[in-house]
């Protein structure tokens, strides 16, 4: 039952989604997320009587935007896969036969609209899990960010290790190791905001937001918006 010849288109699609997985996992996923306009939620999206459900409020629903293409190609793929696999053996417990020409199309059907609409719900999770083994093995993309502190206290380079809970540029949140400067003369406490400004092997190196570490880094950078640490001292 399980593998019979009746099973093999949907034998290949799980084939080529494991092959996507795979892809994903040991190779590199960029920040390919197809951009839909104003990256609109689908519920605020307007939809246009005359013409139907728009283009840009399917594609949301299909999970494109949500997820790198590749991500959800994979997962849209293993879950057709799975469900054509496992409709074929419900009608065959169910009946006693197996499915003709016309129930095979049924059933084809059926699994890809289910596939499509829990890949859709599925995506934006997946991503965000995803984010964590593929787009994060990029070591200057947090660089500029700005987060809170999720440990007690950020301690100096040397002395320990704090988290800080960041929002990368696609607004996936991650939880990465870090520490201050060895300059740093602010102690950032859990909940503060703090800055990215480097990072040394596998740790994040930060600043408190608004502090006079943060002034220093600027205007040694060359960030001349900045006003003078004697200046933000007096406010």
């Amino acid at each position: 039952m399980l593998f019979h010849l009746i099973h093999t288109p949907y034998w290949i699609v799980l084939g080529m989604g494991i092959l996507l997985f795979l892809t994903v996992i040991f190779g590199e996923v960029g920040d390919d997320e197809v951009e839909l306009e104003g990256d609109a939620d689908p519920s605020e999206m307007a939809v246009d009587v005359e013409e139907g459900i728009s283009f840009l409020a399917m594609l949301h629903w299909l999970g494109v935007g949500r997820a790198p293409l590749i991500l959800l190609l994979a997962l849209d793929f293993s879950l057709l896969g799975v469900l054509g696999w496992f409709l074929n053996v419900l009608f065959y417990t169910l009946s006693g036969t197996w499915p003709g020409v016309v129930w095979s199309g049924v059933i084809a059907i059926a699994a890809l609209l289910l596939a499509l609409t829990i890949g859709g719900l599925c995506s934006r999770p997946l991503g965000q899990i995803f984010a964590q083994f593929s787009e994060d093995t990029r070591r200057d993309r947090l660089l500029g960010c700005s987060g809170h502190v999720s440990s007690a206290h950020i301690p100096r380079s040397g002395t320990g290790i704090g988290q800080v809970s960041v929002l990368d540029a696609n607004g996936n949140r991650l939880l990465v190791p870090a520490v201050l400067p060895p300059w740093a003369t602010v102690t950032p406490q859990q909940g503060q905001e703090v800055l990215i400004i480097d990072r040394q092997g596998n740790e994040y190196i930060v600043v408190t937001k608004d502090s006079w570490d943060e002034a220093a880094w600027l205007r040694q950078h060359g960030h001349s918006q900045m006003p003078p640490i004697k200046e933000r001292e007096d406010a």
